[in-house]
């Protein structure tokens, strides 16, 4: 089955960049939607972006608060997820999950909008934290 370990986080001051990678373990040659959350201390779990590529199309998400500083992207080999944050804020400071969700169907796939938390993903990492001051 598969398995996720990020790492990559830590703390910066604000302005800063910071490159988080999820190792990706055991996934099958279908696809899979793969989407970075995060928890800010106190509140609750937030999406903030996601990919998917399959049933002949693709479509990449970000939440409004990080469009233009953040990217999400795969290695070719597909068995790594990054998220490249760049002009990071205090703001974003939170614990960081990706997470993945196989997709064999059609009816389940996370199109038009790719939005994660319209998806109940099934598998999760055990979180990376990253501080911004």
């Amino acid at each position: 089955h598969v398995q996720l370990v990020e790492s990559g986080g830590g703390s910066v001051q604000a302005g800063g960049s910071l490159r988080l990678s999820c190792a990706i373990s055991g996934r099958s040659n279908e696809n899979y939607f793969l989407a970075w959350f995060r928890q800010p201390p106190g509140k609750e779990r937030e999406g903030v972006a996601a990919m998917y590529t399959g049933f002949g199309g693709g479509n990449i998400y970000y939440d409004d608060s990080v469009k233009g500083r953040f990217t999400i992207s795969q290695d070719n080999s597909k068995n790594t997820l990054f998220l490249q944050m760049n002009v990071l804020r205090p703001e974003d400071t939170a614990m960081y999950y990706c997470a993945a969700d196989r997709i064999t169907e059609y009816g389940r796939s996370p199109f038009p909008t790719c939005d994660p938390t319209t998806q109940d993903f099934n598998t999760w990492g055990q979180g990376t934290q990253v501080t911004v001051s």
